[in-house]
């Protein structure tokens, strides 16, 4: 039963503004966003995560920040506990721990990453649960350790070229994925693929690593959030050296997540490693949801280092696309379930109505064999309605508000949302007001007049001007085209 003692809400609060204010916002969001509070009582504060890799890395890098704070909000507080939603127990009286300075501590941390890596299975590996337990026991730089940060990430099995199917939007990545599993010289390094969710960059890393694997190269293949992971380990284990050669020693370098990167010396670290394996004739293969020059929050020599490559992004797929990825899996579950069939009505109805990506296409499809398999009933057109009503509404355009607008626009130009509301001239206000007036007028359904009013009740002849303004520039200049339908494509997401 929680005790929450009263204002802990409020408290909790402050910290996380105070957090978002220090760390920045992706930082933050990618850290606390999924933290909550559980209870605030006796001077011990306890937080909830949704998994244990985020708890095992909140520990190890932001605990006494996270102490600082909740102090400076309560004198009291001495403690702070990290729990994982659903693996919450009933408490019980404290046991001592063993310090994690002499060798009993060392296996214990050791053998506490293991048991929570292997439980969460979505974001740390066997392999990677041995490489921290090696980084935290020993810090050698031993056979072991070598074996064991080359193993990397495991690789799922679905995940080849073979149950990859190809279509226009992602025929370019497909090609040059290939090339570079294939081996031999190789005419662009780095490889960058950039996508949305879902739409396979996952499945060609994987696949490439795979193939790579096989042929006997040293393949490593991470996500950015394991690659800091492994590198603050080292640091902390004292073992960064051995962690800097081993990496070096490798064939093929994989990345993906890389919007995930955060912190300077991280970021400083991946980029002598980009630049000792490239120069050193080795690959290396990064994924992210967006572009290079869209990463924000990375370090401008790792993006320049990025974009000197081959950067290829991979569109939502169409319908001649998403229907041969249906009619690819459920050959594919044919194999579990021989009497498995769906008419080609009801597979026109899944590629029509479930747009988004691969992967709701494959969630949708499972709808369905499960519905087929523990009702006995065919597969109908309308039994597929009913499964996938909530899939096919979320497929659905999402209305852009002149709010979102407003905010994005504001983040993006790094100007305030009054500042946009307000009666200022100066060019780096009015450029950004025109940008977010047209985009107003082009995305959403409001009229030249209640755009005005929503812009600091201006008239309604300002609002057309800003429009044709900006769309006159933009036949003219490429780059100012480029950037708004970038923000066309972060208002749709």
């Amino acid at each position: 039963m929680q005790v929450q003692e009263a204002g802990g809400s409020e408290q909790w609060k402050r910290v996380k503004k105070q957090l978002r204010a220090e760390l920045g916002d992706d930082v933050f969001t990618s850290w606390f966003a999924r933290v909550d509070l559980e209870e605030h009582q006796d001077g011990t504060v306890r937080l909830s995560v949704p998994t244990r890799f985020l708890k095992q890395w909140i520990q190890n890098n932001y605990n006494d920040q996270l102490m600082g704070l909740w102090q400076r909000e309560c004198d009291n507080v001495h403690r702070i506990e990290l729990t994982v939603r659903g693996a919450i127990r009933p408490r019980q009286a404290p046991v001592a721990k063993p310090s994690l300075a002499g060798p009993d501590g060392a296996k214990a941390a050791a053998d506490e990453v293991q048991r929570e890596t292997l439980a969460d299975a979505a974001h740390v590996t066997r392999a990677q649960a041995a490489t921290a337990a090696v980084a935290l026991g020993r810090g050698d730089a031993g056979s072991d350790s070598t074996r064991d940060v080359l193993q990397g990430a495991a690789l799922d099995p679905k995940y080849t070229f073979d149950t990859f199917v190809e279509g226009e939007s992602n025929n370019l990545a497909l090609a040059a994925a290939r090339q570079v599993a294939a081996g031999g010289a190789v005419t662009f390094n780095p490889l960058y693929l950039h996508a949305s969710v879902g739409l396979g960059k996952t499945h060609l890393m994987q696949a490439v690593a795979s193939k790579a694997r096989a042929s006997g190269r040293k393949v490593l293949y991470l996500t950015a959030e394991h690659f800091m992971y492994k590198f603050v380990t080292a640091l902390k284990s004292q073992s960064a050296l051995a962690f800097k050669e081993n990496l070096r020693t490798i064939d093929l370098l994989l990345i993906d997540d890389m919007q995930f990167l955060h912190g300077k010396q991280v970021q400083q670290e991946f980029c002598h490693t980009l630049n000792a394996l490239i120069d050193g004739a080795r690959q290396v293969i990064v994924a992210a949801d967006r572009a290079p020059s869209e990463l924000d929050t990375l370090d401008d020599r790792v993006r320049s280092r990025l974009s000197g490559g081959l950067v290829v992004g991979i569109q939502e797929p169409d319908f001649v696309l998403r229907r041969n990825i249906l009619v690819s899996r459920v050959e594919a579950a044919r194999k579990a379930y021989p009497q498995f069939d769906v008419p080609d009505s009801v597979l026109d109805y899944v590629a029509r109505h479930v747009a988004s990506s691969g992967r709701d296409l494959e969630g949708a499809l499972n709808r369905l064999i499960a519905h087929n398999q523990l009702t006995n009933q065919p597969i109908t057109q309308e039994m597929a309605e009913m499964t996938l009503r909530d899939l096919v509404r979320s497929s659905e355009p999402r209305r852009v508000k002149i709010e979102d607008i407003q905010r994005v626009v504001s983040k993006h130009y790094n100007v305030t949302k009054a500042d946009l509301l307000s009666a200022r001239r100066t060019r780096t206000i009015v450029r950004p007001r025109q940008i977010a007036m047209y985009l107003a007028k082009v995305m959403t359904p409001r009229s030249l007049p209640e755009i005005g009013r929503r812009f600091g009740n201006r008239d309604h002849t300002t609002v057309l001007h800003a429009v044709r303004k900006i769309e006159e520039m933009a036949r003219a200049d490429y780059s100012l085209a480029q950037e708004l339908e970038l923000l066309k494509r972060m208002l749709d997401a």
